[in-house]
C-alpha cells in the first residue's frame, strides 16, 4: 500500500498518473451515450485502460483509474455514488499488478501460454469483483440501485474489456514501455515488497472477502436470504440496512487483504 502514497513524490509517476487518467476519461466519455443497461451503466470498452495501465505503471495506473472514472462520471451526471466509484476504480487499477506480482513475479504481462492466461484472468477477475462489490454496496446503501444489478453488470463489463481488449494492447505496448524503462518497477526501485507469505495471506483474505461480499450482496438484495439476527422490518426492499451490515465487514476484510499485498 505504501507505493500509493510514495508515487506522489515521483514526478514521472505523477505524469503517468495524469496520462492514465486522461486516456481513461477520453475513451470513457464518448461511450456515455451508448447505454448497456439504460439508466444503470453504459458500454465501457474504456475499462480495458485501467488494466493495461495497472500492469505498466502500477500505483500511477491505480490513481489514474480512480481519477479518470471520476472525470467520466461528471459527464454522466454527478451523484453521491460517485465517491464509491472513485474507491472502486482505485481498487480496479490497483489489484491487477499486485496479484500479478504474487502469481507471476518477473514475468511480462503478455499472454504467451495458457498458464499466463489463467494468471492474467485471475488478476482481472479479482479486480473486477472488488470494483463491483464496492459500487454495488455503496449504491445499495444509498438506495440508488440494488446490489444485484451493479454487483453483476460491472463484473461482466469489466471482464469483457479486460479479456478481449487489454491483452492485445499489452502485447503491443508493454515491450516498448519496458524498453524505455517506464514501468513502475523501473521508476520506483525504492519500493520493497512484503514477504511472499504475507502477500499470499493478503490475497486469500481478498478473495474470501470479495467473494463472500458478492454472494451475500446478491442474496440479500434479491430477498433470497433474510438473516434471522436482523430486525424483521429491515428485511424488505430495498434491503439497504442488511446489505450495509452484512456485506460491509466482508468488504473491509477484502480491503485489509489487499493492503497486505
Amino acid at each position: 500500500m505504501s507505493e500509493l502514497r510514495l508515487m506522489w513524490r515521483n514526478t514521472r509517476m505523477v505524469v503517468l498518473c495524469a496520462i492514465s487518467a486522461a486516456l481513461y476519461a477520453a475513451v470513457l466519455i464518448p461511450f456515455k451515450v451508448v447505454p448497456f443497461i439504460p439508466g444503470v451503466t453504459e458500454l465501457r470498452p474504456a475499462n480495458a485502460i485501467p488494466i493495461v495501465c495497472s500492469f505498466l505503471f502500477g500505483p500511477a495506473g491505480a490513481w489514474g483509474s480512480a481519477i479518470g472514472n471520476m472525470i467520466g462520471d461528471f459527464f454522466g451526471g454527478a451523484s453521491p455514488g460517485d465517491l464509491f466509484g472513485f474507491v472502486a476504480n482505485l481498487a480496479y487499477g490497483w489489484i491487477p499488478y499486485k496479484v500479478w506480482e504474487l502469481m507471476a513475479d518477473g514475468e511480462a504481462p503478455v499472454i504467451t501460454s495458457p498458464l499466463k492466461l489463467l494468471k492474467y484472468a485471475i488478476a482481472c477477475l479479482a479486480a473486477s469483483v472488488l470494483c463491483a462489490v464496492i459500487v454495488g454496496w455503496g449504491d445499495n446503501v444509498l438506495v440508488i440501485r440494488p446490489f444485484a444489478v451493479l454487483g453483476n453488470v460491472i463484473i461482466f463489463n469489466n471482464m469483457v474489456s479486460a479479456m478481449v481488449l487489454s491483452p492485445f494492447i499489452l502485447a503491443a505496448v508493454y515491450p516498448r514501455v519496458k524498453k524505455g524503462r517506464l514501468t513502475y518497477q523501473d521508476m520506483m526501485p525504492e519500493v520493497r515488497r512484503k514477504p511472499f507469505a504475507i502477500r499470499l495471506v493478503g490475497f486469500v483474505l481478498l478473495v474470501i472477502g470479495e467473494g463472500g461480499a458478492w454472494a451475500a450482496g446478491n442474496l440479500l438484495s434479491t430477498g433470497f436470504w433474510k438473516p434471522g439476527f436482523l430486525p424483521a422490518h429491515w428485511l424488505e426492499a430495498p434491503y439497504d440496512k442488511p446489505v450495509m451490515i452484512v456485506v460491509g465487514p466482508m468488504l473491509l476484510l477484502a480491503m485489509a487483504g489487499l493492503s497486505l499485498m
